[in-house]
């Protein structure tokens, strides 16, 4: 029986709910990846279509009508339903192809990934994983887009449209060519650096740290590479001291080519997350993934 074309498209539908949780055109519009002028022409659409305005808009945000908080009752139901489809729609292509796309940044992706990959491998021998590399923001961005059916992330800033789960911790190490004595937050922002490029999830986490103990830091590195390997030979190479994941310098501080420097009062500790977008949920083997990293 075909439906009526009194019946909203799911967009639409699902438009109307992120305005009423987020309260802001322009901030549902943001996470779902369109403008406002669209997401605005999607919301005349549906009042168009039931004859009534369905939100209140104002300086401060948008909030429902009373129609259109009805609407959103009924709508949640509908939406609700689609994204079950969805995820058994997910589930039947996974049983049949067994293909993840992932995005991660590249301590993660160097020193973690292969790990949990071996022991998806384990639990799924059929499965294919295909890795995308780059830094936070391009992995943020890529999962935000589609290009990954989830992604993983040290920045501790998370876009919106994006969900962020834990799935561990790490510690910044800074290290130098040759053994120095502990240093003051003041000392180190003096120090000649070595720092990775803009956006990228060590360098944020860094820049946080000094910031929350010198107030108005702003970084000046003598060097901005976009790879830990060339970060730890130009370090090596007495070019200036380094700020680097903990888990890419373990070796290189064990065989005596990298020296660990103290620096008291600055926490370097950060969170690692999986990241999908929040109209979505985890399934098949993207579910799996996350829950290997979790633990």
């Amino acid at each position: 029986m075909p439906l009526s074309p009194r019946v909203p498209d799911l967009a639409a539908l699902d438009l109307l709910l992120s305005v009423i949780e987020l309260g802001s055109m322009g901030r549902a519009a943001e996470a779902h990846g369109i403008s406002q002028p669209s997401a605005s022409s999607r919301i005349r659409y549906l009042e168009r279509l039931i004859g009534q305005p369905v939100l209140e808009r104002s300086t401060r945000g948008s909030r429902p009508t009373p129609a259109g908080a009805l609407v959103a009752e009924w709508a949640r139901a509908v939406v609700g339903a689609a994204q079950q489809l969805d995820e058994g729609i997910a589930a039947l292509r996974d049983e049949t192809g067994s293909h993840l796309h992932v995005a991660a940044s590249q301590t993660i992706a160097e020193y973690l990934f292969p790990r949990w990959l071996v022991a998806l491998r384990t639990r799924e021998p059929g499965a294919t994983v295909a890795l995308r590399s780059g830094n936070s923001a391009e992995v943020a961005q890529s999962t935000l887009e589609g290009g990954a059916g989830v992604g993983f992330v040290e920045s501790p800033v998370i876009p919106r449209g994006l969900q962020a789960h834990a799935v561990g911790t790490d510690t910044l190490t800074i290290v130098a060519a040759t053994p120095t004595g502990p240093l003051t937050p003041a000392e180190l922002a003096a120090a000649p650096m070595i720092l990775r490029e803009p956006g990228s999830g060590t360098r944020i986490a860094f820049e946080e740290a000094m910031r929350a103990v010198l107030p108005g830091w702003q970084p000046a590195p003598v060097l901005e590479l976009s790879s830990t390997t060339a970060i730890k030979t130009a370090a090596g190479a007495g070019a200036g001291l380094a700020v680097v994941s903990s888990l890419a310098v373990a070796a290189e501080i064990a065989s005596g080519a990298l020296h660990a420097v103290t620096v008291p009062g600055l926490d370097l500790r950060r969170t690692l997350h999986a990241v999908w977008p929040r109209s979505s949920r985890l399934t098949g083997l993207a579910a799996t993934l996350y829950a290997i990293a979790r633990s």
